[in-house]
């Protein structure tokens, strides 16, 4: 098996990681924090001090990084040049969808390919490989990354086409549906609260019926928990990051999107009222403080 470079180790970046180790592949890491990626020595990873580093000549590079700004830090000249003619960037990343195109024409100017890659899974559903993968980009290069997605977290792969901004606008998509339903079980656990139900059997009773989908069943459970903090798998500042990018979108394509506008003050509140290590399901407390719920 080839070489892979592997750039990001966060919590989304590193169960990947281990993963693709796992699966028998060599790799060579780089992360900005090198200290994060250290255990997967122990693997048999090869820490680099650089992204181009982590590059070979008509090699792929995977890229989990945080936003726009970060994807433009590493897909330099430099490493573009390491990954040289043939070579592929598959980025992983949740940004913006002309922000994808824009490093796709980079690439293709410097012979490689660039595919988005973005990532639907926690990191316990990425250890799990029970994540899903939507790509796009050049065709033969999705077909050559395809196993590695499978190896790194995918259960499933939607291709959506050669667009390499059309991903990510499927990524943005879900991650404002996900909000979007945190919001609403929020809304309506406080309903049920406030009419002196039992909300563990409202929970029960709706996400075993009408709402039997993995994201009602494990946020509403998190939401019933009150697990809002302490050790975020995804962190408010990142959902609002999401969010901004949504709202962006939708104004590229005169698009009103009403409920997004709402979660952006939710994650606005919990970000402005300083809550430490707040995951973005914080967003839920606030119907429940409005409401005079206690949290």
């Amino acid at each position: 098996m080839e070489t892979i470079g592997f750039i990001g180790t966060g919590n989304l970046g590193y169960p990947i990681a281990e993963n693709i180790l796992k699966a028998g592949y060599k790799l060579k890491v780089y992360n900005r924090t090198a200290s994060k990626a250290k255990p997967l020595e122990a693997l048999g990873a090869e820490l680099v001090d650089s992204p181009q580093a982590a590059a070979s000549k008509g090699g792929i590079v995977m890229s989990l990084v945080a936003d726009d700004r970060a994807v433009e830090a590493i897909n330099t000249d430099a490493l573009l040049a390491a990954l040289g003619e043939g070579g592929i960037h598959v980025s992983m990343s949740t940004i913006s969808p002309d922000g994808a195109r824009k490093m796709a024409e980079k690439c293709k100017a410097a012979g490689v390919h660039y595919v988005a890659a973005p990532v639907f899974a926690r990191p316990d559903a990425a250890a799990n490989k029970v994540g899903n993968a939507v790509i796009s980009g050049d065709a033969g290069a999705k077909e050559r990354i395809k196993p590695l997605l499978s190896a790194g977290f995918a259960k499933n792969i939607f291709d959506l086409g050669e667009d390499p901004g059309h991903a990510n606008v499927l990524k943005l998509i879900g991650n404002f549906m996900i909000a979007a339903s945190i919001e609403l079980m929020s809304e309506a656990f406080t309903l049920a609260e406030k009419n002196g139900l039992e909300v563990k059997t409202v929970y029960e009773m709706l996400t075993s019926t009408l709402f039997a989908s993995p994201i009602f069943r494990n946020y509403g459970g998190m939401i019933l928990e009150r697990q809002f903090a302490g050790n975020p798998s995804f962190d408010a500042a990142l959902g609002l990051k999401d969010i901004n990018l949504v709202l962006q979108t939708g104004r590229n394509t005169l698009t009103p999107l009403p409920m997004a506008d709402l979660v952006h003050s939710r994650l606005t509140t919990v970000l402005a009222q300083g809550v430490k290590d707040a995951d973005w399901l914080a967003l839920a407390t606030g119907a429940m403080k409005d409401a005079g719920l206690k949290i």
